[in-house]
This record gives structure tokens, sequence and C-alpha cells, in this order.
């Protein structure tokens, strides 16, 4: 395991612990609300549709709230560059350690079902290198993707083990 990818587990691991510890925050410390404000959510952790009627009668957009918000929280030291709730696509632009300033790395996860499953999270890591003035890709140990996938699903379980106790 090279030097840079431990270096993004041990912070992935300090962000869970922090997130252990400060409780669920939102994106940017304020209260901006990922989902919209008048979606409902299922006792499944999934969002629902607008409009009236019984929860079953209501489209249900295919995100599980507890994937999607452990996945910010887990990934919070990376930027943000794009988010999809209805279609449950999280796009992190590049990060750099300034430990290792030669290496990079982005992620994008998607969330795909309404589930709280661990087949319900697909995560992607994207590695670069600095070479001859450049940034070139690089691969990534497959490990890294799998160990990242099981740190958001144990944060979505005590997500929503806080949302039984509440």
């Amino acid at each position: 395991m090279t030097q840079r990818v431990r270096t993004l587990l041990t912070v992935a691991a300090a962000v869970i612990a922090a997130g252990g510890v400060t409780g669920c925050g939102t994106l940017g410390g304020g209260n901006d609300e990922v989902r919209p404000q008048s979606a409902e959510q299922n006792d499944r952790g999934g969002f629902l549709g607008f409009g009236g009627g019984e929860p079953e009668a209501q489209n249900q957009i295919g995100v599980n709230s507890f994937l999607w918000q452990a996945s910010l929280d887990t990934l919070n030291f990376l930027p943000v560059t794009s988010t999809d709730p209805f279609g449950g696509v999280i796009v992190f632009d590049w990060f750099a350690d300034p430990n290792v300033p030669n290496e990079r790395f982005k992620a994008t996860i998607y969330v795909l079902d309404t589930r709280l499953r661990a087949d319900a999270l697909n995560v992607s890591v994207f590695r670069q290198q600095w070479i001859n003035g450049g940034w070139v890709d690089a691969p990534v140990n497959p490990d890294t993707e799998i160990q990242l996938e099981h740190a958001i699903l144990d944060r979505a379980r005590e997500l929503r083990l806080s949302t039984l106790r509440d």
C-alpha cells in the first residue's frame, strides 16, 4: 500500500471518528439540506416524492438518505464538484495532501438503492501523479475503494441507529 493510500485511509478514519463524536453535520457547516425541503423521508431512509397522499402512492427517489449523508460525512475532506440526490451521484474534486504534493485523488460515489444495503453503494477512486510537468493517471489499490465503502456503510448504520434512538 502506498504512502498516499495510507494517508487517505488515515484521514478517512479520522473523519469517521470525528463524525461519531460530533454527530451528523451538513456539508459546509451550514443549515443547507442536501435534499429538497419538501421531501419526506420514508422508513427505509429513502426520500419520498412530492405531493400528498399515502407514502405508497408517492414516487420514491432512488437515494438512501443514510448512505447519502454518510458518503458526504466520510469524504468531507474532498471538495464536492457536483451532486445529484435524485440520481444518487456525488462527484468529489481532486485533493492533494500537502505532505504528498505529487499525488492527488478524487472520488465518485453512487448510491444505487433506497435501502441501506452494501450493494446499494459503489465508490470509485481515481489517482494521478505529477510526472514530467503534468498529471498522469495512476492505478488505485482496489482495497481502497472497498475500505471506503465499508467506512461509509459503518457511518450510515450509525446514522440509522441514531434516528431510532430519537
